[in-house]
């Protein structure tokens, strides 16, 4: 398999941020929220913002575990890619 592209990744960053988000926090309960993904001569930056006024400590530990998430994504597209 090639090298994913640069879409692909970051693509594959933003769902499982997305993802992790929705999953750990009922949709309702979240009145924003922003992933942001930038992926520049092979460095990514993942950069993720909730708003859960019910919730907000737990909100900023739920955005920092979305970024580990959607970086362990794309070290496992990577990793496929290897593999292949």
């Amino acid at each position: 398999m090639p090298e994913p592209t640069d879409e692909e990744v970051v693509q594959t960053a933003a769902e499982a941020a997305e993802g992790l988000i929705f999953a750990r926090f009922k949709q309702s309960r979240v009145t924003d929220f922003d992933v942001t993904v930038t992926f520049e001569d092979g460095v990514l930056d993942v950069d993720v913002y909730i708003n859960a006024p019910d919730d907000a400590e737990n909100a900023e530990a739920v955005a920092d575990e979305a970024a580990r998430t959607a970086q362990e994504a794309v070290d496992e597209l990577f990793a496929a890619a290897d593999d292949e």
